[in-house]
């Protein structure tokens, strides 16, 4: 047992990295640790009497002032404030052990120098690129990208790869770099936790380390999900909509098979997704956001799930959900989707981008006898249980923290 402290931007359920970020913590609070959450305020953060000692809030969608901006842009490359109260906190209560997951641009990598000088040990989950690749995603224009390789990380301002914005695209190069001078994750960061091989592996080509690295799967709690082996009549898809997730190359597919879709979220892209399949007559049925046992029970009652993404996915946890729940997925042979996949049996790849492969996947699933996808789902069940329940989970961090603190 031990007190940890765990870090990350946002104290709330916004996306993947928080869901992963608050269960991780009461997993390890039910385990006996106590655990000190650090992170930005903000209205919708979950109750904390530690948040006296959070950072104030900075999200670069609000409007701010040019001296602001320029404040802010510093902060967000080295915050002196999360200096200031990490230390005060630091002070009021001696962690163990520090476990970062997302604090880039918001709480910044500036903490880190300061856990090392404490004698602190700190391990990092990496839910994205962002420490080979400035921009997060390895994606320009729709494309996969990996110019920066071997420290060109000028081809992030050159492609404008943050947002469109050369202002962006500069800070977030800058920041990269000034860290890779300051030796904040190389000389600080104990163990780096990476929850796909394939993420590992791309880590390790770009030049860093392999024994920085310890491979732990994304975890979801088992006992939540009552599957369903019945087969649907419906395909489905979950998650944001935005143009990397692959959502419309699925509705042509889907418009070429003659099958029906259903579509669970929303984003960026939802109103032109909406009039590609208003304008192709196909039979896609958008539910808008859902959550909790409502999005649960759209998946219960599908075929099959389906991850089109176009872009290096680390290890969605909307793939585990669907194992859960006892659907195969057919998902796009990219980033880590296919290591998650047993082909035939827990669900099918195909090639990312490709309309007539995935079309041609959808309409083979679709005529499957109800035997079969029943036999697929309890496989996908299966491997979600022996593989990815919490209690696996759980299990590994506490081994690695006891190995980093009492080596």
């Amino acid at each position: 047992m031990g007190t940890l402290l765990s870090i990350n931007n946002y104290y709330y359920l916004r996306g993947g990295a928080e869901t992963i970020f608050l269960s991780h913590n009461e997993l390890v609070e039910g385990a006996g640790w106590d655990v000190i959450p650090f992170a930005m305020s903000h209205p919708n953060n979950l109750p904390t009497t530690w948040s006296e000692y959070f950072v104030d809030e900075l999200e670069y969608g609000k409007r701010y002032s040019l001296s602001d901006k320029i404040k802010l842009a510093a902060k967000s490359v080295y915050s002196l404030e999360s200096r200031r109260n990490l230390r005060k906190l630091i002070k009021a209560m001696r962690p163990d052990i520090c476990h970062a997951h997302n604090i880039y641009h918001h709480i910044s990598p500036s903490i880190l120098g300061l856990l090392r000088d404490n004698n602190i040990p700190i391990v990092m989950t990496l839910h994205d690129l962002k420490l080979a690749y400035p921009a997060y995603r390895m994606l320009v224009n729709g494309e996969i990208c990996e110019r920066c390789k071997n420290g060109k990380l000028y081809n992030v301002v050159l492609n404008k790869c943050m947002k469109g914005s050369r202002a962006l695209s500069t800070l977030v190069m800058t920041e990269a770099v000034l860290h890779k001078m300051l030796g904040s994750y190389t000389d600080c960061v104990s163990r780096f936790i990476v929850p796909s091989r394939f993420y590992l592996n791309k880590f390790v080509e770009w030049g860093w380390n392999p024994d920085k690295f310890v491979y732990i799967p994304n975890f979801i709690n088992i006992h939540d999900y009552v599957p369903n082996y019945a087969s649907g009549d419906y395909f489905l898809y979950l998650g944001r909509l935005s143009f990397e997730k692959g959502a419309a190359t699925l509705i042509k597919a889907a418009v070429d098979a003659g099958v029906p879709l259903k579509i669970a979220g929303t984003g960026p892209e939802e109103m032109s997704l909406r009039k590609l399949s208003a304008a192709s007559g196909g039979k896609v049925d958008f539910l808008g956001y859902l959550s909790g046992e409502s999005l649960r029970d759209v998946v219960r009652s599908s075929k099959a799930v389906v991850l089109p993404s176009e872009w290096y996915e680390n290890a969605p946890l909307s793939l585990l959900e669907a194992y859960a729940l006892g659907k195969p997925v057919i998902g796009a042979g990219i980033g880590g989707i296919p290591e998650l996949i047993s082909e035939g049996e827990t669900g099918f790849a195909f090639n990312p981008g490709s309309v007539e492969e995935l079309s041609g996947r959808l309409s083979y699933v679709a005529v499957l006898s109800g035997s079969k996808l029943a036999d697929m789902g309890r496989a996908a069940r299966k491997r979600a249980e022996e593989e990815y329940d919490s209690s696996i989970y759980k299990r590994r961090i506490l081994d690695l923290y006891e190995n980093i603190i009492r080596p």
